[in-house]
C-alpha cells in the first residue's frame, strides 16, 4: 500500500516541476515577426507582411505567416459559390 502511494506522489511532484511551454504563435494576427538574438521570440501582432517588414528592417528578424491564425472570414474578398438548382421535369 505504501509503495503505490509513494509512486503516485513522485509522479505528481515530477509533473508539477516540469517547465511549461508557452504558446509561440498568437491566433489573432496573420503575420508574425521572428526575432533572433540572445533571446529568440515571435511577435504576432501584424496584419500584413509589408507592415511586419517595416518593423523587421535593420534587425535580426524575419517575417513569417502565422500558421495558427484563426481567420473569422476565411474567404474575404472571394465571392461565395453560387449553387444553381436544376429543376428536373418528368414527362
Amino acid at each position: 500500500m505504501r509503495l503505490p502511494v509513494l509512486a503516485m506522489l513522485v509522479i505528481g511532484v515530477a509533473s508539477v516541476n516540469a517547465p511549461a511551454r508557452a504558446q509561440t504563435y498568437s491566433p489573432d494576427y496573420p503575420v508574425c515577426l521572428h526575432v533572433y538574438g540572445p533571446v529568440t521570440y515571435y511577435e504576432c501582432r501584424y496584419t500584413s507582411l509589408p507592415q511586419c517588414a517595416a518593423t523587421a528592417s535593420g534587425r535580426a528578424a524575419q517575417c513569417v505567416v502565422n500558421p495558427y491564425f484563426a481567420n473569422p472570414y476565411p474567404y474575404e474578398g472571394v465571392p461565395p459559390l453560387r449553387r444553381h438548382r436544376r429543376h428536373h421535369h418528368s414527362y
